[in-house]
């Protein structure tokens, strides 16, 4: 598959989202109020904010999800 066609069927996946809007489905719940998503058609990934609102997930979101997680874990089994 060579570039163009790479970039023709991310841009038609693209307009698709654009058109009808995204079909985000819940991947990873962080905690009970965090959570992650993901568009089934154009693969957009998201994130809750400190205001519960979905913002785009950027490696430093993830990483901050990633910590979350651990602290979560341990306050949950430690109790």
């Amino acid at each position: 598959m060579s570039t163009a066609e790479i970039k023709e069927k991310f841009l038609s996946k693209k307009i698709l989202c654009l058109l009808f809007g995204h079909k985000i489905i819940t991947t990873r719940n962080i905690t009970n109020h965090f959570k992650e998503f993901k568009c089934t058609v154009c693969e957009l990934e998201l994130t809750n904010d400190e205001k519960g609102r979905k913002t785009f997930l950027t490696p430093e979101l993830k990483e901050i999800n990633e910590t979350l997680i651990g602290f979560y874990n341990k306050r949950i089994h430690s109790v």
